[in-house]
């Protein structure tokens, strides 16, 4: 019999994406639009293998209910795994994979066009002109040549950022528990402290795991250290920023512009279609009425290259599991 993989929070373009690459490997795939959780985890009986996303949960109890069923592995088609309780899952004897790269350049990117969308203020010049109002008035924006980053984190996707940046004539500032100084010193990059890099940057991105140490890496008293008017872009992890402490910034003009591409309580919204009711997140309603602020729905992945090299390593990761070879992408505590 084929080895089978349940699927959870699948979206129509996952299941085409992994449709396609599944020809070269011929495994049996149950798709489930609904997110992995207490109440669909029954549906995880009878397969080999479970494949979720970022907005999936996989706690202790639903790794023991996971177990229960048999399920031998946990395959994340996604970078991040923050969502799953690793130490359930060791102790369930359940090996869990991910996929570390997919395509660095599309979030770079994507961080790059939040970067130039806030500054030069392309969503209202385009609301304006579609309107008949072609008055520049209020969309006066900055060169960024000779401008500051900091970048928090310097890993695959930072640098790349970083490169990008240079190329504009930027000035780079970087925190990293594990500095690359080779690369540093190829383009010019600064290593520094997080409060120097708070109080030099005129933009600050951020591009660090999400631990028990970044919880909440952006709060009331790290934005106290910054430059007024800063820019604050996050295609990260949602709670790297204490949402409550970015808009008091944004109210007192402390924060000048800020970029999210993901969201601390993103769960309940993104991926999905809810322009048809009404927001019952006070807080993301708030984030979203300011003019100074652009929320895009953990998109920065999202290009075509992207999504096949995501059903490549994750087909791929399972396909070694099964035939016992070492599992390069296993998360390991």
């Amino acid at each position: 019999m084929a080895f089978t993989i349940a699927f959870f929070g699948t979206q129509p373009y996952d299941e085409s994406s992994f449709s396609l690459k599944n020809a070269d490997f011929g495994f049996d795939i149950k798709y489930f639009k609904g997110h992995l959780n207490k109440n669909n985890a029954i549906l995880t009986q009878g397969v080999d293998a479970v494949c979720i996303f970022v907005n999936d949960t996989a706690d202790a109890d639903i790794i023991h209910i996971m177990a229960q069923n048999g399920v031998k592995l946990l395959a994340l088609r996604c970078a991040g795994y923050n969502n799953v309780d690793l130490d359930a899952a060791i102790a369930a004897g359940i090996k869990v994979v991910r996929v570390p790269a997919y395509s660095p350049y599309a979030v770079a990117e994507h961080t790059v066009a939040l970067m130039l969308s806030l500054n030069r203020k392309i969503p209202r010049a385009t609301w304006r002109t579609r309107d008949g109002n072609f008055s520049l008035h209020g969309l006066l924006g900055f060169d960024m040549h000779g401008k500051t980053a900091g970048i928090i984190g310097t890993g695959k996707i930072a640098k790349i950022l970083i490169q990008i940046l240079r190329g504009f004539g930027m000035n780079i500032l970087a925190y990293d528990l594990y500095p690359d100084h080779n690369f540093a010193r190829e383009h010019q990059v600064v290593y520094t402290s997080l409060d120097e890099l708070y109080h030099s940057s005129d933009i600050i991105s951020l591009h660090c795991p999400l631990t028990e140490q970044t919880k909440y890496l952006i709060n009331d008293y790290s934005i106290s250290k910054m430059k007024a008017g800063v820019m604050i872009i996050n295609t990260g992890r949602g709670q790297l920023i204490h949402t409550n402490a970015l808009i008091e910034g944004l109210k007192n003009k402390k924060v000048g512009y800020a970029g999210l591409d993901v969201y601390e309580e993103e769960g309940d919204y993104f991926y999905e279609d809810k322009s048809d009711r009404i927001m019952d997140d006070d807080v993301l309603a708030r984030l979203l009425s300011f003019n100074n602020v652009i929320v895009t729905s953990h998109q920065a992945f999202f290009t075509q290259e992207a999504l096949g090299n995501i059903a490549t390593t994750t087909l791929q990761n399972i396909k070694d599991f099964i035939e016992k070879k070492p599992l390069a992408n296993e998360v390991i505590k």
